[in-house]
């Protein structure tokens, strides 16, 4: 199995069956509006695609969406919704997502049950929770997915959430492989993280028995932690060995 960080949440899985493209933000530098208000110079996104996109994306076949609702243009932006169109890329989703992705012309493939077949092996649905405190209602919180295929690591896409009850059971009892994690710490001018922040992201690393890929970093102005503090942080507390932290464009082989 292959990852190749994109942008931000954006990334593609090579698996046997192909390349699946997940949570597709495609738009040019700076095309995109603020997320942050206060002291913010920049529209987002920060940075341009990489171009190992250019490279990979003639030969992806299938996406995936984590949640796309409530203006989460970090997660399917209308570059994003025009590129599944128009290649006719059969794109996984939840029941919740499937009508109004249907209506946008996407080639939509419906994820129906908690765990759902997913070529030769399973998906399992993980709820995600986007915040706490007053935002909570206004958020689209998505789920994350636990990919299961036989002869590969297994992985957790974590998707959009802070560390709740639900998912530290979860890692607790499943232990993935792999998590790829949101470590940006996004967060408006007021009310909460919207991602994991540093002590969860240290908590994280203590329930999980296997290794933590971490983005969500540096392609947008509300993520308030860097690929350099993330570095820091787990060097700090001798995480080194836990975390690949890749830069966008990066591939990484990763074995079971």
């Amino acid at each position: 199995m292959k990852i190749t960080q994109i942008r931000n949440a954006t990334i593609i899985i090579e698996i046997d069956q192909g390349r699946i493209l997940i949570d597709p933000m495609l738009s040019r530098k700076s095309t995109l509006p603020k997320l942050k208000y206060y002291k913010s110079k920049h529209r987002n996104p920060l940075v341009e695609l990489p171009e190992a996109f250019e490279e990979l994306k003639g030969s992806i076949e299938y996406a995936m969406i984590t949640h796309c609702q409530k203006g989460h243009f970090d997660h399917l932006d209308r570059a994003g919704v025009r590129w599944l169109e128009k290649n006719n890329i059969k794109t996984f989703c939840t029941l919740h997502d499937y009508s109004y992705l249907n209506k946008k012309g996407i080639n939509t493939q419906l994820l129906k049950d908690k765990c759902s077949p997913f070529f030769n092996g399973t998906v399992e649905q993980v709820p995600a929770k986007h915040t706490t405190g007053w935002l909570t209602p206004f958020m689209e919180h998505g789920t994350g997915y636990y990919i299961k295929l036989p002869n590969q690591p297994s992985l957790y896409l974590m998707g959009d959430t802070i560390l709740t009850d639900d998912i530290r059971q979860f890692v607790a009892i499943n232990q993935p492989d792999y998590i790829v994690a949101p470590t940006g710490k996004a967060q408006f001018d007021i009310g909460a993280p919207l991602l994991l922040n540093e002590e969860e992201i240290l908590e994280l690393a203590s329930l999980s028995e296997g290794k933590i890929i971490a983005n969500h970093m540096d392609a947008l102005d509300h993520c308030r932690i860097t690929r350099s503090d993330l570095s820091a942080l787990v060097k700090k507390h001798d995480l080194l060995k836990k975390f690949v932290i890749p830069n966008d464009g990066e591939t990484l082989i990763i074995n079971g």
